[in-house]
């Protein structure tokens, strides 16, 4: 069975940064493509980024420039560094994981930008 958590969520001021992580257990294949996504009151769960086993990364639009994603393969564990935070970031944060052809999903993490 595959786990997902997820930790350094919290209230965080506009213009602030933090650092979520999520680590992932269990039957790990080697390809897989790790990601977060988030969900705003109200709203769909949207992408936020994504990176392949490889490095490759993506990320949308409303983040560019401030979001930056990484993993640790050896630790299957995938990071994402926000900057800038705008109280438009604000949603529950979570980790996915597509591995061997099935995907999985954290629990969730809030982040909240308010001051």
């Amino acid at each position: 069975q595959v786990q997902l958590v997820e930790s350094g969520g919290g209230l965080v001021q506009p213009g602030g940064s933090l650092r979520l992580s999520c680590a992932a257990s269990g039957s790990i294949f080697r390809f897989n493509v790790m990601g977060w996504y988030r969900q705003a009151p109200g709203k769909q769960r949207e992408l936020v980024a994504s990176i392949t086993d490889g490095g490759g990364t993506n990320y949308a639009d409303s983040v560019k420039g401030r979001a930056t994603i990484s993993r640790d393969n050896a630790k299957n564990t995938v990071y994402l560094q926000m900057n800038s935070l705008k109280p438009e970031d604000t949603a529950v944060y979570y980790c996915r994981l597509l591995n061997f052809g099935s995907i999985y999903w954290g629990q969730g993490i809030q982040v909240t930008v308010s001051s």
